[in-house]
């Protein structure tokens, strides 16, 4: 990936988690707003819109630490674990997933029933496997389970700080920009670097002799241009 894709890519993410933080709070955090709107004041108003946009590009760069960090974190598991790296995908997401049901009911000051956190597990999951079947279906069978895993760890692991304050607002202006994120990313990527299909063949990778031959070209232009 060159400098240049990088920093778009980066972009579109920051963006992404900017809008996902200051549209959800819209709809959760409405109060927020209407303090303000009668009377009208718009530098508090402005204030509170910058303070969730802020939010937003904060959830974004976690998004795209927790990325980068899950890509370096997979090379690993697959070269220690090997054949096995898969099973201990499929358990450390069963692991999670049970987790973000069990731990925050048992922690909760006042947990009440059961059900609202089985959906917000569920709900997670479900939207994994579809973003995992889109990555699949665009690539190769075999990005599939570490979609899945992506979607649903990393996110749990990067959504921690808005689970801990237990404030349904709080989570939702947090879990929407990252899943907006990782979701961009995970996709997004293959379409940048490239990779390898089902044939074997490799996909969006620049050819090296083309790669060599525009180099040169564009080498030619410069000394002409001294």
């Amino acid at each position: 990936m060159t400098i240049r894709n990088w920093l778009k890519f980066s972009s579109v993410t920051l963006l992404l988690g900017l809008l996902g933080a200051v549209i959800t709070s819209f709809f959760v955090r409405a109060d927020a707003y209407q303090e303000y709107m009668d009377p009208l004041n718009m530098w508090e108003l402005t204030g509170t819109f910058l303070w969730f946009a802020a939010l937003g590009l904060l959830y974004s760069v976690i998004s795209q630490m927790g990325f980068f960090a899950y890509l370096t974190v997979h090379q690993f598991g697959k070269g220690f674990f090997g054949y096995f790296w898969k099973h201990a995908q499929i358990v450390i997401i069963a692991i999670v997933v049970f987790d973000l049901v069990y731990l925050r009911y048992t922690r909760a000051d006042e947990p009440g029933s059961l059900f609202p956190y089985i959906v917000v597990a569920a709900v997670l999951f479900l939207y994994s496997l579809a973003v995992a079947y889109v990555k699949a279906k665009d690539t190769h069978p075999r990005a599939f389970l570490p979609a899945v895993f992506f979607m649903v760890v990393v996110t749990t692991l990067e959504w921690i700080p808005g689970l801990r304050t237990d404030d349904p607002a709080t989570m939702m202006i947090m879990i929407v920009p990252l899943v907006a994120c990782n979701t961009f990313q995970l996709l997004r990527l293959h379409h940048i670097v490239g990779f390898t299909n089902e044939e074997g063949e490799e996909v969006g990778m620049p050819n090296k002799a083309e790669e060599k031959a525009a180099n040169q070209k564009n080498g030619a232009k410069s000394k002409k241009r001294k």
